[in-house]
């Protein structure tokens, strides 16, 4: 899967993500989270605010500027669309709808806060 590219629906084709898009799994525990006291609040339980998701990057575009394959990002999972491959489902987003990446190559840079 290097360069950004992993094998698709057809079993002998990769796919290529195109453009500024890109690829992430989706995390199976991230519908499900547990309070501190132990509770567990399922992904349907309904929250005053809308809640972002953590996933990580598998493929990338040729435009994309600010995340590399490896990279976790944070992402609205309302705004999202799915797709199954190899029966993995992942969600293709463009990477203005990223809101965060962490990855260990930003360690000491700035925050990207402007205080």
């Amino acid at each position: 899967m290097s360069g950004g590219a992993m094998s698709g629906g057809d079993k002998s084709a990769p796919i290529k993500m195109l453009h500024d898009r890109v690829l992430v799994e989706v995390d199976k525990e991230a519908g499900e989270r547990r309070s501190t006291g132990g509770i567990v609040i399922p992904a349907t339980a309904a929250m005053g605010a809308r809640r972002l998701a953590w996933s990580r990057v598998i493929a990338v575009g040729p435009h994309a500027r600010s995340v590399e394959v490896g990279d976790r990002v944070l992402f609205d999972p309302e705004d999202k669309a799915e797709v199954e491959v190899h029966g993995e489902v992942y969600v293709v987003m463009r990477e203005r709808d990223v809101h965060a990446v962490a990855a260990e190559r930003l360690e000491g840079g700035s925050t990207g806060l402007y205080l």
